[in-house]
């Protein structure tokens, strides 16, 4: 059963495959600084409305868009 609610935090395994990319990638672009993410005490987290920012800001770059 699914909660009824859309979390505002998930971990990096959740993170990933909403990026539908591999947990080593999410930690290389966290680590780097481009994909944003919270850190509550020794536990990394990622706001789902901060992912979809990401996401839209690398298609406006690949698009040839400025990102602001």
């Amino acid at each position: 059963m699914k909660p009824e609610y859309e979390p505002l935090l998930v971990g990096s395994r959740e993170a990933a495959r909403l990026l539908s990319i591999s947990e080593r990638t999410l930690w290389q672009h966290t680590k780097d600084g481009s994909i944003p993410s919270v850190k509550i005490g020794r536990s990394v987290r990622y706001s789902t409305a901060e992912l979809m920012r990401w996401i839209e800001s690398q298609s406006r770059s690949r698009n040839g868009q400025q990102t602001t």
